[in-house]
């Protein structure tokens, strides 16, 4: 998880200010895109028959049985959306191919599929395929089976614009990026229909069955630095968890919709400025504990929040009592001092990126973004409101991407930098996201709502989160 905030003198990444869609709807707390929060079982239904789908080179095991009703079930969603959504019929994709990366290569789409952990969908020959042998086992053991279906979802979606032709805004020009941010949007219409029970053999719950799905679109997204431009490019973790909660919200036409045009407006995904140094923490990241960061940070939530007229809290290092609120891990706001402090060994571990092949944190814009958001409590405390609930720890997530929003800037010494935003969302779905906790601590219980009011903030800034999210 490389990631950057960049410093003046001695960073400059940064990402462009993005132009947003206003929406000033009041959501329902308690519930995700209208659905209810549920905590359920999220997998494969027991005791449901297998698909009965041909496939080729299989082993009949179990990432293989898996798939086939994966597949079947994604089919069937589009069987009956394509005549209601666009006014045609679906035809089933064609070829469905299992292969073993790790044995003999099987020819696909021109390809020899040896040491290809991978899953594709080729229009060559309209045929879906997908590696049994590594990649699948390996995303059912991080994240579960539904990320499974999760990726083979994706892939349906491509086969959705193959069949969809003009209808959909797809030629063979579009760039990559627009079509896998449709990809993903189609994938996230099949999890709602699934979400509403519809699915004959899956089910998931819209708390952390959704929290599993869109850590696997964190797992699969482009590495920081990689340009949207590229041939190839699928979207950061911000970009990619976005098409697919635009798919959950809405319905296929809204995934058709997605053009050169709207990626242009809001895609975050960014190169490393050349000039951008490694100062040893992987690029781009500075030292969390450093006096400098930290002065630069409390400088950079003064003038992003200045606008408030609220007095600003004082920023300590080390503990503090506080008679009005329990304790927070790494960074605690107390209201009756006005106050924030930070346990720093916990803020090191949170902002020290990992290493490859070695267990770490996240990076330095999560652990900034912890102390961003007992900053934004103090704000809401000075303007009138309350600071606990799942409403308040809304209107936080949504203020802290407000913040994260001002360091897109000319000018401003704190400035994003690639793969800050992924940063954000690795955080906002951890079980004890503070981005999106109230005072207490106490987490919204959907990572899909975290990250939605974080984007909010991000896009429109803290006037929508005050609006959006007054409780």
């Amino acid at each position: 998880m490389v990631a950057a905030v960049a410093v003046l003198g001695l960073l400059s990444a940064c990402t462009q200010q993005i132009a947003g869609v206003a929406r000033t709807e009041r959501p329902d707390v308690s519930k995700v895109a209208g659905l209810d929060i549920t905590t359920g079982e999220s997998g494969p239904k027991p005791g449901v028959p297998d698909a009965d789908l041909r496939v080729e080179n299989g082993d009949g095991g179990e990432m293989d049985r898996l798939s086939t009703n994966a597949l079947a079930d994604v089919e069937e969603y589009w069987s009956e959306q394509f005549p209601k959504q666009f006014g045609t019929r679906f035809e089933s994709v064609k070829r469905l191919v299992s292969y073993d990366s790790n044995g003999a290569g099987v020819e696909i789409c021109r390809t020899n599929t040896k040491g290809v952990a991978n899953a594709f969908y080729c229009s060559l020959d309209d045929s879906i395929a997908w590696d049994r042998g590594e990649l699948l086992p390996m995303l059912d053991d991080m994240f579960g089976p539904m990320s499974v279906v999760t990726v083979l979802a994706h892939e349906m979606g491509h086969a959705v614009q193959y069949k969809l032709g003009d209808k959909g805004g797809i030629t063979q020009a579009t760039p990559s990026i627009v079509k896998e941010q449709q990809a993903d949007c189609y994938a996230g219409n099949f999890f709602r229909w699934v979400a509403e029970g519809k699915s004959a053999h899956f089910r998931i719950s819209t708390g952390p069955g959704l929290n599993q799905i869109l850590s696997t679109m964190f797992f699969i997204r482009d590495a920081a630095g990689t340009s949207a431009e590229k041939q190839g490019a699928h979207g950061s973790a911000f970009d990619r968890v976005a098409a697919f909660q635009f798919g959950f919200a809405g319905d296929p036409k809204r995934c058709a919709q997605i053009d050169p045009d709207e990626i242009r407006s809001r895609i975050t995904q960014e190169v490393f400025d050349p000039n951008e140094r490694d100062l040893g923490f992987g690029k781009g990241n500075l030292p969390v504990n450093d006096r400098k960061s930290l002065d630069l940070l409390e400088s950079s939530l003064r003038d992003a929040y200045k606008q408030s007229g609220a007095t600003p809290p004082a920023l300590k290092v080390g503990e503090s009592s506080c008679p009005d609120a329990q304790p927070t891990s790494p960074a605690s706001y107390c209201p009756a001092t006005n106050e924030i402090s930070v346990d720093m060994p916990e803020l090191v571990k949170i902002g020290t990126p990992p290493k490859r092949g070695q267990k770490g944190g996240i990076g330095d814009f999560a652990a900034f973004a912890e102390i961003a958001s007992r900053f934004a409590l103090s704000i809401q405390k000075a303007t009138g409101y309350a600071l606990e609930g799942p409403a308040a720890g809304l209107r936080t997530a949504c203020l802290t991407g407000a913040w994260a929003g001002t360091t897109t800037k000319e000018g401003v010494q704190l400035r994003l930098s690639s793969g800050d935003l992924d940063e954000a969302v690795a955080e906002l779905l951890a079980d004890k996201s503070l981005i999106a906790a109230d005072v207490n601590g106490t987490v919204v219980p959907s990572g899909f709502a975290r990250v939605e009011a974080f984007r909010d903030g991000f896009f429109e800034g803290s006037g929508l989160c005050t609006r959006k999210y007054s409780g």
